[in-house]
């Protein structure tokens, strides 16, 4: 959560003057390829894939003036009651002892709102100062007295930040602040809430991978946050619930932190296998940027983590939240910037009253991205593969229901125009496309008509390219994600349900924006072969009918082949200690041939660009880009081990190295 609404002292010199636009560069830079690949399919869009946070200490809360600028802007979800005030909300008698309640933000009043807007609610039960029978009277009350059908429930807010970790800003009133106490008592909220109606949805709150205090464990824990809590909650619940609110100091550091989304959602897809037994669906239910919150970096920020979001399966990204209040004034991107976490502008002033925001209500410029991000891929559309030649330029795909493909391309520079030169891979579009853009210092999405096969993009501006389809688009139906079995390190067993007579399954390994076909069957698996070891790899399935139609893609499997079983060294990976952005490890190197190894060096890859060895110890430790070098004189006498340590830092998921080789040998990962 964020602070509630406020009017704090303002920089009223930066306003004393017109705002000054960047110039738009004369003449574009050399032509940006996106290459956009149908068959390499990502996840479908969710019902409740585009969200916002309501806060009951928003006046405005459930007016009909705000549900209609949600449903303008395609919003499909709306949180309630607002963030930390969750864990102080007691929703029979509307009241959160030590905070605010505007007057009618009751919960039939956001209910009214919801309604309007045409979206579902997402409701958090209070855990910090509340009780299972409290929640459990609340889903009676939406769901069998009100038939409301609130489907999505979570447990708390932020619990972890209870002071259990050094921080405390979220209430708790319970006597054990531990994440195995929050798990027990989550399986108590979940089995009360169930008894009432079995058809509702359950999540605990999660650490979000490489955001504090993910990865620490705290004293008198068996793990972190989140190893305990799934391991405890993870079987009775349905998702995950995470919040993400990247720092930095500029445009261009908080714009790069999207780069983070797939290992984020990866690892704690990870987690909740490997430690609920199943994998949980992904809520990211509060989002926001830490720089140019109301001006455009905020925009083209949203625009890009809601798609890369919904693209890699996270089914709600709710941005915080709908109304906020006004904090440090500046100029930022040419336009006042008012530091408003909220979409819309609360029409306050400073304290002095010399600075004010515009009319109540007023959009902002993330609202006009989520806007954008609703009109780019709708519910049931799936994201696929796009990939841009310029790392300034954000490229984003999706198939449409009606047949259609729509590309959403987000120009980070602040100063030249872009002219992208679009290439399709399993699609055919007819020649003229439908453009919307929403460029720096708009107050609306522009609508024009374009081409299908390249598009101008103005400095800071998200674009959107509606395309329709050259010809019949009718084909197979999709197949379902594919499952892998049996994976080794040169080999994975695929398999699906069998296609329908006359069908045959093409198998698609994506590989960056292109794929390369791996084979074809009309049976139900396939064997993959000489893949190479430690490697990540992603398929797809398309089906191919007899007459030549082909399908939408499937949904991706990504899975990673394992090292060997049989090698003459193996290496194992403990990190002992951990403390949100710094760990330490140890590498226990072990000569499992016959021969004695005089003088050995092991080599690892890290798998992200955030990662680093600041010291190490019982070996000399190197990094460069990427590769660690870690080098001993001894000798590894066959079955003898030895043990190396290392300080390291991150600045993002910590992701684990996968494979070792040691005098160019590749060991098994123990």
């Amino acid at each position: 959560m964020r602070p509630r609404l406020v009017a704090l002292p303002a920089l009223a010199a930066l306003l004393a003057a017109p705002a000054v636009l960047i110039s738009p560069a004369q003449a574009a830079d050399t032509p940006v390829t996106v290459t956009v690949n149908t068959r390499a399919g990502l996840e479908v869009v969710h019902e409740a894939a585009t969200g916002v946070n309501h806060a009951i200490w928003d006046t405005h809360l459930g007016s009909d003036a705000v549900a209609d600028l949600l449903k303008d802007a395609g919003v499909k979800a709306m949180r309630y009651p607002g963030g930390s005030y969750s864990d102080i909300y007691h929703w029979a008698d509307h009241t959160a002892p030590g905070g605010y309640v505007a007057p009618n933000t009751d919960f039939d009043t956001f209910m009214k709102g919801v309604r309007r807007a045409g979206g579902q609610a997402i409701v958090t039960a209070n855990y910090g100062t509340g009780t299972a029978e409290e929640a459990a009277a609340w889903v009676r009350y939406a769901n069998v007295e009100k038939q409301y059908g609130v489907k999505y429930w979570e447990i708390g807010n932020e619990n972890y930040g209870n002071g259990h970790y050094g921080s405390g800003w979220e209430a708790d009133h319970h006597p054990d602040k531990s994440p195995r106490y929050y798990a027990t008592l989550v399986r108590d909220y979940a089995t009360a809430m169930k008894a009432v109606d079995p058809t509702i949805k359950i999540g605990a709150v999660l650490t979000t991978p490489g955001e504090w205090p993910d990865g620490i464990t705290a004293a008198g824990d068996s793990g972190s946050w989140n190893e305990v809590v799934l391991s405890i909650a993870g079987p009775v619940v349905d998702f995950g619930i995470i919040h993400w609110y990247p720092g930095g100091d500029t445009a261009a550091q908080v714009l790069a932190k999207t780069d983070r989304v797939k290992d984020q959602v990866a690892l704690v897809r990870e987690q909740s296998r490997r430690l609920a037994g199943k994998e949980l669906g992904i809520a990211l239910t509060e989002v926001n940027t830490s720089f140019g919150r109301n001006t455009q970096p905020g925009a083209l920020f949203a625009a890009d983590a809601y798609a890369t979001m919904i693209g890699h399966g996270v089914f709600n990204v709710d941005w915080w939240n709908v109304h906020n209040g006004m904090g440090q004034v500046r100029e930022i991107a040419g336009h006042p910037d008012y530091d408003d976490y909220g979409l819309l502008s609360s029409g306050n002033c400073d304290a002095e009253g010399t600075v004010c925001q515009p009319a109540l209500n007023t959009p902002f410029a993330p609202y006009h991205a989520i806007s954008m991000v609703s009109k780019f891929a709708r519910p049931g559309d799936q994201l696929v593969t796009a990939a841009s030649t310029d790392p300034l330029v954000r490229s984003h795909a999706a198939r449409r229901t009606d047949g259609g493909l729509s590309v959403m391309l987000i120009n980070q520079d602040p100063d030249a125009t872009k002219t992208v030169d679009l290439r399709l891979s399993g699609y055919s579009a007819a020649a003229d496309a439908t453009v919307l853009t929403f460029a720096n210092g708009d107050t609306g999405i522009a609508t024009a008509t374009g081409s299908s096969s390249s598009v101008t993009l103005p400095p800071y501006s998200i674009t959107t390219v509606v395309l329709k389809p050259h010809g019949s688009v009718t084909g197979p139906a999709a197949p379902a994600r594919p499952v892998a079995a049996e994976v080794t390190d040169r080999t994975a067993a695929l398999s699906w349900t069998a296609p329908p007579a006359g069908v045959k399954y093409e198998v698609h390994r994506v590989n960056g924006a292109n794929t390369e076909q791996w084979g074809e069957t009309t049976g139900t698996t396939f064997t993959a072969a000489n893949l190479t070891p430690g490697t990540q790899y992603t398929v797809n399935l398309v089906a191919r009918d007899n007459a030549g139609k082909v399908s939408w893609s499937s949904p991706p499997l990504t899975f990673t082949t394992g090292t060997p079983a049989n090698s003459t060294c193996a290496v194992t990976y403990k990190e002992s200690t951990n403390w949100g952005n710094g760990f330490v490890a140890d590498l226990q190197i072990t000569n499992t041939g016959t021969r004695p190894v005089a003088g050995w060096t092991l080599t690892y890859t890290w798998p992200t660009g955030w990662q680093q060895v600041s010291s190490g110890w019982n070996a000399t430790w190197s990094q460069t880009g990427h590769q660690v070098t870690v080098a001993n004189t001894a000798t590894l006498a066959p079955g003898e081990s030895t043990t190396a340590g290392f300080v390291g830092a991150y600045q993002g998921p910590n992701v684990h190295p996968v494979k070792y080789s040691l005098n160019g040998k590749l060991c098994t990962t123990r």
